[in-house]
C-alpha cells in the first residue's frame, strides 16, 4: 500500500505543481510564497482525495481516484490576473470565484449527472485539446528564463537546458518502464536542475529559508473577494471540470469492473465540487479528478480505493511540510518548460484521443470541432483581439478554455440534437482531400475527351 500510493503521487506531482506555479509566477509571487502556494495545492489535494476515494454520506465516488488541480482553470485563472490592476488583489479574487463556482456546483451535481448527454467526446474533446494547447505557451515562455524583461531572456543557455530536460523525458518514457517510466517527467525535472547548476540558474535558497513543518495558514493571501466576470468564468471552468470528471468516473468504472451509475457520478461530482469550494480556505485551487492516474490503475491492476486514499495522506503531509514543497521552486523554468512541454502536449494528445473517439466521419461533429477549436484558439493566436470590450467581459473572453467549451456545448445543441433526426444522415461518407474536386473534375473531362 506505501509504495503503491507513493508511485500514485509520483505520476501525478508534476500535475499538481504545476497551476500554482504558473499562476503565482504571474501574480509576481516570491520564491517563499511560491512555495506556500505550491504546499497548499498539494495539501488540499490530498484532502479532495480522500472526499473522493473515502467519501463521506454521499459524498465521493468510492473509487480509487487521485484529486488535484485541475488544468482547465489555469487560462481562465491568467486571464484574471492580467486584468486585475492591483495584482495583489488577483489571488483573493480568483479565490472568491473558486468558492462560488464549488457551491454552485455542489448544488447541481445530481442534475449535471442526468444531463451528460449534452456532453459528448466531440465536446469533451475539444475542450480537453483546448486546456493543453492553452497551457503550451506557458511552457514556452518558462523555457526562455525566468524573466521576459531581461537581457538574457530566450538565450541559448536556457533554450539548451530546456531541450535537454525535454530529452531525458523522452529517452525514459522511450526506453524505461514500470514506476520508472511512470516517473518520467519528476526525474526529468531532478535531473534538468542538477545540469543547471554549474550554469548558474539554480538558487536553492528557497529550501535554505523554508521550515520543516508547516500549515497552510487561512486565506493566506487575503479574503476572497468576489466579482461577477471572475465567478462566470470560473463556473463554465467547473461545468469544464465536472465534464472531465464524469468520463473519467465512467471509465475507471469500467477498469475496476464497477460500472458508474447515475448515483456514482453525482457522489462523485459533489465529491469534486465540494473539494474545489474548500480548496481557497487553504489557498487552494479548483480540483478534478487526475486522468494519467487512471492508467496508472489500469496498468498495475491495483484497484483499491485505500491505495489511491494512502497517495492522498502523502499529499497532505507533503503540503504540512513546506521544505518539501520549496523543492519544486529550486527547479530553473527552463527546466520546468522543458517538462512543460511534455507535460501540456500530453494534455492536448489525451483530448485529441477522445476526439477519436468522437464520431468525425459526421459532418455536425467536423463543424463542431472546427468552430469551437477556431473560437478557443483566438486568444492565443490574436492576444488582441478582444482589445475593445470591456475588461469585466475579457476575463471570460481571454480564456480559450472557457469560450471554446460555451462554443462547443451550443453548437452540440444545435447540430445534434435540435432537429436531430433530419441530421442524423449526414455523414462524411468520403471527406475530399484538398484540391480533390479539381482533380476529379480534370479526371472527368480527361476521360469525355477520349
Amino acid at each position: 500500500m506505501f509504495t503503491s500510493g507513493l508511485q500514485h503521487v509520483a505520476a501525478m506531482y508534476a500535475g499538481v505543481v504545476a497551476p500554482p506555479l504558473i499562476v503565482g509566477a504571474a501574480v509576481g509571487l516570491s520564491a517563499k510564497e511560491l512555495t506556500f502556494l505550491t504546499g497548499a495545492s498539494l495539501f488540499t489535494a490530498g484532502l479532495a482525495t480522500f472526499l473522493q476515494t473515502l467519501g463521506v454520506w454521499k459524498i465521493g465516488a468510492r473509487l480509487p481516484f487521485v484529486n488535484g488541480v485541475t488544468f482547465a482553470g489555469v487560462a481562465p485563472m491568467l486571464a484574471i490576473v492580467d486584468t486585475t490592476k492591483d495584482k495583489a488583489d488577483a489571488l483573493p479574487l480568483i479565490f472568491g470565484a473558486i468558492i462560488v463556482a464549488g457551491v454552485l456546483g455542489f448544488v447541481a451535481a445530481p442534475f449535471f449527472s442526468k444531463l451528460v448527454r449534452f456532453f459528448p467526446p466531440v465536446v469533451t474533446g475539444t475542450v480537453i485539446t483546448l486546456i493543453g494547447i492553452s497551457l503550451l505557451p506557458v511552457a514556452f515562455g518558462w523555457a526562455q528564463g525566468p524573466n521576459p524583461k531581461a537581457t538574457d531572456y530566450g538565450s541559448t543557455t536556457y533554450l539548451t537546458l530546456a531541450g535537454i530536460t525535454l530529452v531525458i523525458v523522452l529517452a525514459l518514457r522511450r526506453f524505461t518502464r514500470g514506476f520508472v517510466k511512470q516517473i518520467a517527467v519528476l526525474i526529468g525535472l531532478v535531473a534538468g536542475t542538477l545540469i543547471a547548476i554549474p550554469f548558474g540558474v539554480t538558487d536553492f535558497s528557497p529550501v535554505a529559508e523554508s521550515s520543516v513543518i508547516g500549515f497552510p495558514t487561512p486565506f493566506h493571501f487575503g479574503a476572497p473577494q468576489f466579482a461577477a466576470a471572475a465567478i462566470i468564468s470560473m463556473c463554465v471552468v467547473m461545468i469544464v471540470s465536472m465534464t472531465e470528471s464524469t468520463a473519467d468516473m465512467l471509465a475507471l468504472g469500467e477498469i475496476v469492473e464497477r460500472p458508474a451509475d447515475e448515483k456514482t457520478i453525482a457522489a462523485g461530482l459533489r465529491a469534486d465540487t465540494l473539494g474545489s469550494a474548500l480548496s481557497p480556505l487553504f489557498n487552494g485551487f479548483m480540483c478534478s479528478a487526475f486522468a494519467q492516474n487512471i492508467g496508472l490503475v489500469a496498468m498495475t491492476r491495483i484497484r483499491s480505493r485505500f491505495v489511491v486514499a494512502c497517495g492522498g495522506g502523502f499529499l497532505v503531509l507533503m503540503g504540512l511540510c513546506p521544505m518539501a514543497a520549496s523543492l519544486i521552486a529550486v527547479v530553473p523554468r527552463p527546466v520546468l518548460g522543458g517538462a512543460g512541454v511534455v507535460l501540456f502536449g500530453s494534455v492536448a494528445a489525451s483530448g485529441i484521443q477522445t476526439l477519436v473517439k468522437a464520431g468525425l466521419e459526421k459532418d455536425n461533429n467536423v463543424l463542431i470541432l472546427a468552430v469551437s477549436l477556431a473560437v478557443g484558439i483566438i486568444p492565443i493566436s490574436a492576444p488582441e483581439f478582444y482589445h475593445a470590450f470591456p475588461e469585466t467581459a475579457k476575463i471570460i473572453l481571454d480564456s480559450g478554455i472557457s469560450t471554446g467549451c460555451v462554443a462547443a456545448v451550443v453548437l452540440n445543441l444545435l447540430f445534434n440534437h435540435l432537429g436531430r433526426n433530419r441530421r442524423d444522415a449526414d455523414d462524411v461518407t468520403a471527406p475530399m482531400e484538398p484540391g480533390g474536386e479539381i482533380s476529379q473534375q480534370r479526371t472527368g473531362h480527361t476521360a469525355a475527351a477520349h
